[in-house]
């Protein structure tokens, strides 16, 4: 469906060549900011909840982590949108906030991942995990700053690869609690994609990705505190 020849057309830009960035209307512009903007205060009282919660130092530095990458989320994304709206005219400035926010989403895949591997009884195999995927986000970061927006597939794979590859050791855990919440919050993300690839093709597209990034990290963040928190300490076999 060519929604530019309805009538959401003028709430929308034509789609442009691979080569060319996408430039939102006013209405995306300000719909990007605000469905990101509306999260920042809930994550922040979301992490403190959490760190609350805490029943010993690991789940107070999970806490911390998960909160951190949370916020930092949707901060960094709103910081990005309201510089590419307001002042997209100092390029280097938009660029600096624009790569803030790609490396933010690295952080947060970690942070996300990092009170499962830390709360919960895994596998032998994958002790190691708890820092490499640290040491992905910082590979990640790394490849952001140096060829941000020069290979844009290469770094969607980036993202993709991130956040697939723990799940399969999650589901190494003893207690499967939890693991339901993870997938469905997993699919979010992934049809979310389809809308953050779908500029000049769908109106609001990019609002609408971020709304898929909210509702999955709203299901991870249920998870989390259900399963982690509220349930108390759990064995910590292979600490």
């Amino acid at each position: 469906m060519d929604f530019k020849k309805t009538k959401f057309g003028r709430y929308m830009n034509c789609r442009v060549p691979a080569n060319k960035r996408y430039q939102p209307t006013e209405y995306e512009h300000a719909a990007n900011c605000a469905t990101h903007a509306i999260w920042i205060l809930p994550s922040m009282v979301g992490g403190s909840v959490l760190y609350f919660l805490s029943v010993d130092k690991w789940h107070r530095v999970a806490a911390l982590l998960y909160g951190s990458g949370l916020t930092g989320l949707f901060l960094t994304s709103t910081l990005f949108h309201t510089a590419a709206w307001k002042i997209s005219h100092l390029r280097k400035v938009e660029e600096r906030f624009h790569k803030c926010d790609r490396m933010a989403i690295y952080f947060f895949i970690a942070a996300s991942y990092s009170p499962w591997l830390m709360l919960r009884e895994l596998g032998p195999w994958t002790y190691h995990m708890r820092w490499l995927i640290w040491v992905m986000a910082c590979v990640g970061s790394t490849y952001v700053f140096f060829f941000h927006e020069r290979y844009k597939l290469g770094e969607l794979l980036g993202y993709v690869t991130m956040g697939a590859v723990p799940a399969l050791v999650i589901l190494s855990m003893v207690d499967r609690a939890g693991v339901c919440e993870l997938a469905l919050g997993g699919v979010f993300y992934a049809v979310g994609v389809a809308f953050f690839k779908s500029d000049g093709l769908v109106p609001f597209a990019h609002a609408i990705w971020h709304l898929f990034v909210a509702v999955g990290a709203g299901i991870h963040y249920y998870a989390i505190w259900r399963y982690l928190y509220l349930a108390g300490p759990q064995p910590q076999t292979s600490r």
